[in-house]
């Protein structure tokens, strides 16, 4: 029986345990966006055993790899021989969970694809991680972070007025359309198992999930029949109430006064109660002159 299909919890198996003490997840990921997505499963109690290659491995940077790979037990497969196969699907029967994210069609021509684990263990839910999902035009593209965010807009979203599309250190495709939405599918698919379902492919695209996340843009899209340039809607600096302030030690201080009674607030603070009704108003001269002030007063004092 599959470790997930445990009773209820009792006096041996208190509530309080973690939620997924006793899934078993096999990891076939590298890089960043399947390890990420185990590792959060991992820190949930799930038992992850991360399976690499007995070549390249992960060839992820060490002190990134170090990061996304606690709480897992590790394991080389050559899963181009024929042992290498039957291992897996040996550990695939006592499995909850697999994770891959090999470019679609070289687990089936492997021989672990989704049927193939399926004929093995018709409970496990198998999910595959990639840039376009397993079918379309895309399918077989490479890709990385920074093609997801160009191709989905994402990345014109980034930068600030007039400046070219920005990257940051905080890879939004591959966590915010890879890692997370992995993560919902394979909890959800986890929940229908437990329930008496039966189990399924997850297929995950990064470029989809990412897109889907882009609600801000897309709303305005929607009723305005294109996004707003970078630097121009309320929540990317054209609100004098919600921008960076440069400090004298060329720090920056991130206002958030986007309602009212927190730009009350914050004009009590600064000791400039002559601001205080200056929160609405549509002058472009007046908001230009009121942004100098809040610039001046910040720039004159260090951050803390």
């Amino acid at each position: 029986m599959s470790p997930l299909h445990t009773q209820p919890s009792t006096a041996s198996t208190p509530a309080t345990a973690a939620p997924l003490a006793g899934v078993r997840i096999l990891d076939l990921t590298r890089l960043l966006p399947g390890p990420m997505c185990t590792l959060h499963l991992a820190d949930l109690g799930a038992d992850v055993i991360k399976i690499e290659d007995l070549e390249a491995g992960d060839y992820t940077a060490e002190p990134v790899r170090t990061l996304v790979n606690r709480n897992k037990r590790g394991l080389g497969l050559n899963l181009k021989s024929p042992e290498g196969v039957a291992t897996l699907l040996k550990l695939c029967e006592q499995a909850d969970v697999l994770v891959e994210s090999f470019r679609p069609g070289v687990m089936e021509r492997l021989g672990v694809g989704w049927p193939q684990v399926a004929a093995r263990n018709p409970k496990l839910v198998y999910c595959s991680l990639t840039g376009y999902g397993q079918t379309g035009p895309y399918r077989n593209a490479p890709g990385h972070d920074m093609n997801y965010c160009a191709l989905t807009g994402v990345a014109d979203q980034n930068d600030a007025a007039g400046q070219a599309p920005a990257l940051t250190s905080l890879p939004q495709a591959d966590l915010l359309g890879g890692s997370m939405p992995a993560v919902m599918g394979i909890l959800a698919a986890l929940y229908d198992v437990a329930r008496g379902g039966p189990g399924r492919h997850v297929d995950i695209a990064i470029a989809d999930g990412v897109l889907a996340h882009a609600v801000i843009p897309l709303a305005t899209v929607n009723t305005e029949g294109r996004s707003q340039p970078a630097g121009q809607s309320k929540l990317t600096e054209s609100l004098l109430c919600y921008a960076m302030y440069e400090t004298a030690d060329g720090g920056h201080l991130a206002v958030a006064a986007l309602e009212p009674k927190f730009w009350l607030a914050f004009c009590a603070l600064l000791e400039r109660d002559d601001l205080k009704d200056l929160y609405s108003f549509d002058d472009p001269e007046k908001i230009e002159w009121v942004r100098a002030e809040l610039r001046h007063i910040i720039a004159a004092q260090p951050l803390a």
